[in-house]
């Protein structure tokens, strides 16, 4: 069947997530209404799928192969926006908004899975179609855990997609990422009447900070380490604090790496605590591995993309995105261009003419470290795995800001939704057609890992956090 016969559905369901943002683990209304409809459509569906409470998995047919088709949901703090306003307007009542497209990705891959299903239906052909509804990919790494926990295993190939600016295959790798919190615990005091009988646990997160910023200049170019004070310890600055607590974001280009240096910035830790008489505790809150890109799947999807082509768009598509791009400055937007595009300079003079993409990017396989973490890294780790990009977005408008919410309901965003759709299911089919790909695939990943093999950077027994 068409997309059409489903775009409806998928446009609703998709508005839905969009009225209800919500955040990792906690995207209770959108899970539970996309498993409501993929019981509709047929499909067994598991859910609480490795401990993360809004997490499924909807499986059809049986036999080989499987391919899963990955989805999303979750939503960003501070990012409430009134959809189509071209100035920041913040919704009241809420405290999110969809500022990655994620209302958009999980529904895409739904629309993938249906069609997918419907031509292996039609075809009386084997195989089993995977919809994975995956939680806490902006902080809390669903699929981490879903991997940890061999929800991939058997998987022949993975599939996804993201909201974008641009329509093109994604290539090159992502940074390896570890989250934890350090929580100081100190000793309290009169500041002005017995400091000497305190022990200031705000200390210890400002020395750990400024230890940090001296480990800037001993770390690869490449590696990246931020942190958010998310506990001071209090509003009373005659009180010696004593608790204080500061998150830690620490990447690098591969899980190892990211080892290596995650230990480094703990050891910092244990040394400001030593230095101001304090105690630390590491909670380990997430982590997620590099992405291990797959060119043979690379070459798949973009005979998929040529023979499906890129959506188009009326003169009043055109007009509602330039009135976004004009709010962004050019020099901005042009800061940001796909490092793998083939031909950067027909890219660059559409930024500066067009008010959004309107052709297929095409682009050169990569190994590059793009900087930036997904936890579709761990999947890949399992199992041979590719990424489309759909323009959903006028030119400009930048992934986690307001205006990608307030475009995220536009017909512009539906139209690349859709085409996701589509485009990921040609590509399972053309594996299907052709299962020598699919062994290339594999033995790709095989050769890249070098032996290797998945070791997921969540420890075991640590499951999801709930913070905000």
């Amino acid at each position: 069947m068409p997309i059409d016969t489903y775009a409806q559905d998928l446009m609703q369901l998709a508005a839905y997530a969009w009225e209800h943002p919500e955040p990792g683990f906690r995207e209770t209304a959108c899970s539970a209404s996309q498993v409501a409809y993929l019981k509709k459509q047929g499909f067994a569906v598991t859910t609480d799928a490795a401990r993360t409470k809004t997490g499924y998995v909807a499986s059809w047919g049986s036999g080989k192969p499987v391919i899963a088709f990955l989805g999303e949901f979750d939503a960003l703090w501070g990012l409430q926006q009134q959809a189509d306003a071209t100035v920041p307007m913040p919704l009241s009542g809420q405290a999110m908004g969809q500022g990655c497209g994620h209302h958009l990705l999980g529904v895409g891959a739904i629309g993938a899975g249906l069609l997918y299903r419907d031509y292996l239906f039609q075809n009386h052909l084997p195989g089993t179609v995977r919809i994975y509804g995956c939680p806490g990919e902006e902080s809390g790494s669903g699929k981490a855990y879903m991997a940890r926990e061999g929800l991939f295993d058997d998987c022949d190939a993975a599939i996804t997609w993201h909201p974008s600016n641009f329509n093109m295959v994604v290539t090159g790798s992502t940074q390896s990422c570890i989250q934890c919190y350090f929580r100081f615990t100190g000793i309290p005091a009169h500041a002005a009447g017995a400091p000497h009988l305190g022990r200031s646990a705000l200390d210890a997160v400002e020395l750990m900070n400024v230890g940090v910023n001296y480990l800037r200049e001993h770390m690869l170019p490449s590696d990246r380490v931020h942190y958010a004070i998310t506990d001071p310890g209090g509003s009373a600055p005659n009180v010696v604090q004593a608790r204080a607590e500061v998150r830690y974001f620490v990447r690098s280009a591969t899980n190892p790496a990211c080892e290596q240096l995650f230990e480094r910035v703990q050891n910092i830790a244990r040394g400001a605590a030593l230095m101001t008489g304090t105690e630390v505790e590491i909670v380990f809150d997430e982590g997620l591995s590099n992405t291990v890109p797959n060119f043979t799947l690379e070459k798949v999807m973009d005979r998929a993309f040529r023979e499906l082509g890129v959506p188009q768009y009326s003169d009043r598509e055109r007009a509602y995105a330039k009135a976004f791009k004009d709010t962004v400055p050019l020099s901005d937007m042009l800061s940001d261009l796909p490092q793998a595009a083939r031909d950067p300079e027909r890219l660059t003079a559409a930024m500066e003419q067009e008010p959004l993409c309107d052709f297929y990017v095409e682009t050169n396989h990569s190994d590059l470290c793009e900087m930036g973490s997904t936890d579709v890294g761990d999947v890949s780790w399992v199992t041979p795995t590719v990424t489309a990009n759909l323009n959903c977005f006028s030119f400009g408008a930048g992934a986690h800001s307001w205006q990608w919410v307030a475009q995220g309901k536009s017909s512009i965003a539906s139209k690349g939704m859709l085409r996701a759709g589509e485009i990921m299911a040609r590509t399972a089919r053309l594996l299907q057609e052709q299962p020598d790909l699919l062994a290339q695939a594999r033995q790709e990943l095989n050769t890249r890992l070098r032996g290797d093999r998945y070791r997921c950077p969540i420890p075991k027994g640590v499951w999801p956090h709930y913070f905000d």
